[in-house]
């Protein structure tokens, strides 16, 4: 089991001839993922990477079957890129790319309400379940196949948070960057759902950072739930100014709530266990799945 994409992952490209689709398409196919074609409206008909271009997501998706998408196409653009792999009846569309309009968010939240897809960031590294399909940005080698779930709003973190698991002797089951903008599809509390749910999953990761109620949502239903695996937690941002954004467009304090403080507070009262420094992560999951394992 893992979640989001696996190795029968269809995989499509949405602004694949373009610099930043290219060289991450790239790797991808690199890494072994299943990577079916792209799309570049204009280019139809053509090949780049050995992969058929398409004009459209619906035209790809009848010629190769493809079911997940990731998306290149720049900020002005992205929202109409998400709007048309809905339609086109893709299951899974992971957004990369960074800058989209709050307003174009708004529209496309709306217009997938009721379509049977899932949306992945924007402003996001993407999904990886090592040694089967990296869909983003990540680097495939620090992550090695195990049982440890990842879900962070910091491409970073995921990055370094994975890096200490696997150098603890563990592994991940799945990682899921969920981006760091004010409106994204998938929130924490569904990814942590999801790895709640995935067979293979024993502890889960969840990293958030200052500004929203994300990471909140996802601690009341963790012990609503009966904290049914151990989830360890860190907040980035504790050191932020009130009222500046930090790195990501959603990390901002908008009251008293959002403070990193506040939300550690939140997550250990519903039984996460809080590391204070990212530099713990790792040792942390050790030691919890040691004493559940005992």
């Amino acid at each position: 089991m893992s979640v989001l994409v696996n190795k029968d992952s269809k995989i499509l490209v949405q602004g694949f001839t373009g610099s930043e689709g290219t060289f991450h398409a790239e790797q991808m196919i690199e890494y072994g993922t299943n990577v079916v074609g792209g799309v570049t409206p204009g280019k139809g008909g053509q090949s780049h990477l050995n992969k058929p271009v398409f004009n459209t997501v619906s035209q790809a998706v009848k010629e190769t079957g493809a079911n997940v998408s990731i998306i290149f196409v720049p900020p002005a653009f992205a929202a109409d890129a998400i709007m048309e792999a809905a339609d086109a009846g893709i299951e899974v569309i992971i957004t990369i790319t960074e800058g989209i309009p709050v307003a174009d968010m708004i529209k496309v939240s709306n217009y997938i309400k009721n379509k049977s897809c899932r949306l992945v960031g924007p402003n996001c590294p993407g999904v990886i379940t090592p040694g089967e399909a990296k869909v983003g940005i990540m680097p495939g080698f620090v992550f090695k196949k195990g049982k440890v779930g990842i879900v962070s709003k910091s491409g970073t973190l995921t990055y370094e948070a994975a890096d200490q698991v696997v150098k603890q002797g563990l592994g991940i089951s799945t990682a899921i960057g969920i981006g760091g903008d004010p409106i994204i599809g998938t929130t924490t509390k569904q990814a942590v759902e999801l790895l709640m749910n995935d067979d293979e999953t024993e502890c889960i990761v969840m990293i958030g950072e200052i500004g929203g109620q994300l990471e909140a949502d996802a601690a009341q239903w963790i012990k609503a739930n009966g904290n049914r695996k151990p989830v360890i937690g860190f907040i980035a941002g504790e050191t932020a100014p009130a009222g500046r954004t930090m790195g990501h467009a959603g990390a901002i304090v908008g009251g008293s709530e959002d403070t990193a403080q506040a939300k550690k507070a939140i997550l250990r009262e519903n039984g996460i266990h809080v590391v204070d420094s990212p530099a713990e992560i790792g040792k942390k999951v050790a030691e919890v799945l040691n004493s559940v394992n005992a």
